[in-house]
């Protein structure tokens, strides 16, 4: 069944945005749904709820794919083989950023922060896009909206994908959150998830 857009969007300016549905975030939410209904739309609606909590999460509210915040010296010291931190330089080969200006090259990107050349080059393969050497694509709306539901879906960050925390035996909030980034900030996604599926079911 569709999802019903006038209904969807009067809930989660309430419930989320604080009565304030900016044009930027409509547009954003309008994506994804679309994508979604194009790619994914007989999948579990908890799988949708949990992803739009996620990007709205990791997008600070914005729902549009974004960069990271901070500067050269700050994507240098965390990501780059240059890092004057041993132990993020070491870090920095291990996921493939060997290179100087890699850091900066390879920073979170897109709706999920797909950091790191190794991930850039994986996951570009998955979707047919060559990300390693056209990183800036991972924030065109359309690619970043399939790296954000086909990735969750198949477990492509953890190994962890959305059938193991929404399935006919479990509706897991809180752990679904190790689908992208352990625990952290769990509590909160979930509140999120749980508002978008309301909105989702009326």
């Amino acid at each position: 069944m569709p999802i019903d857009r006038k209904i969807f969007f009067d809930q989660v300016r309430v419930s989320l945005f604080a009565g304030k549905l900016l044009a930027g975030r409509v547009e954003g939410l309008s994506h994804l749904l679309d994508a979604w209904e194009t790619r994914h739309s007989g999948e579990d609606t908890r799988w949708l709820a949990y992803a739009l909590a996620t990007a709205c999460h990791e997008t600070g509210f914005t729902m549009q794919p974004v960069s990271e915040q901070g500067g050269v010296r700050y994507f240098t010291y965390m990501y780059d083989p240059q890092s004057p931190n041993p132990k993020r330089a070491a870090l920095a080969l291990a996921n493939g950023n060997v290179h100087p200006g890699d850091g900066v090259k390879y920073c979170g990107r897109g709706y999920v922060q797909l950091t790191w050349a190794n991930n850039y080059r994986r996951i570009g393969d998955l979707i047919g896009i060559d990300l390693l050497a056209h990183p800036e694509r991972a924030l065109e709306p359309e690619i970043a909206a399939r790296i954000l539901y086909e990735g969750m879906i198949g477990g492509w960050f953890s190994g962890a994908g959305l059938g193991r925390y929404f399935n006919a035996k479990t509706t897991d909030w809180k752990n679904a959150r190790r689908i992208i980034n352990g625990v952290d900030c769990a509590d909160k996604i979930a509140g999120y998830a749980r508002a978008f599926y309301a909105a989702l079911q009326v």
